[in-house]
C-alpha cells in the first residue's frame, strides 16, 4: 500500500504524474502481476500538498498504471472522513460509496484501512482512533463489514495502540460486527 506522496514545488496534476511515473519506474523489470502481486494506492486526508485525498486521484494514478503494474486502491476510513466524504450517516456512506464505485470502482478496491478518527469530518486532520471511538462510531463499520459488495476485501484495523492489547481489541471489535 502506498500513500501517493506529495505535489510540493509542482502542482497536482505534476504531482500524480510523478507519483505514477515513480511506481512504474520502481517495478520495471519486475513481473507483479506473474508473482501475484499488486499495488495499492491508499487515500489520504488530502492535507496540504498530499496527493491521494479525493477519490479521483486515488482513480487517476491507478489509471496511470493501467497495463504496466496490477493496480488497486486501499481505503482508509479515517482518511476518507476527515478530507470530507460523509462516511458517517446511512445515506451519506450509501452516496459515498455511489462515489468510490465511480470513480475507482468498487472491485478495485482490495483493502478496507478501518479505524475510526479523532477529528472532524473535512478537517483533513489524520489521526487514527479505535474503531467506534472517534468521530466516525461503530454503525459505519458494521455497514462496511457487512455490505456483500466488499466480500472480496480485506478489513485490517490501523488503529493506536495506547495500551497492550488494544490491537487485538480493535480486531475484535471489526469482527464482532460481521453478521453471521
Amino acid at each position: 500500500m502506498l500513500h501517493p506522496g506529495s505535489f510540493r514545488g509542482a502542482d497536482r496534476e505534476q504531482g500524480l504524474l510523478r507519483t505514477a511515473a515513480a511506481i512504474a519506474a520502481s517495478t520495471q523489470g519486475l513481473d507483479l502481476a506473474r508473482a501475484g502481486l499488486t499495488i495499492l494506492i491508499e487515500n489520504t486526508a488530502g492535507a496540504e500538498f498530499s496527493l491521494g485525498g479525493s477519490f479521483e486521484q486515488v482513480a487517476e494514478v491507478i489509471e496511470r498504471l493501467q497495463g504496466i503494474v496490477p493496480a488497486g486502491a486501499c481505503i482508509d476510513t479515517c482518511h476518507t472522513h476527515v478530507a470530507g466524504y460523509d462516511i458517517v450517516s446511512e445515506e451519506g456512506l450509501s452516496q459515498t460509496l455511489q462515489h468510490l464505485d465511480a470513480t475507482i470502482g468498487l472491485n478495485r478496491v482490495k483493502v478496507w484501512h478501518c479505524n475510526d478518527a479523532k477529528a472532524a469530518r473535512g478537517s483533513k486532520l489524520d489521526r487514527h482512533q479505535h474503531v467506534g471511538k472517534g468521530t466516525i462510531g461503530i454503525e459505519t463499520f458494521r455497514r462496511l463489514v457487512n455490505d456483500p459488495r466488499f466480500a472480496h476485501t480485506a478489513f485490517i484495523a490501523e488503529t493506536p495502540i495506547d495500551k497492550p492489547g488494544d490491537d487485538r481489541r480493535n480486531v475484535a471489535a471489526l469482527k464482532n460486527l460481521v453478521s453471521s
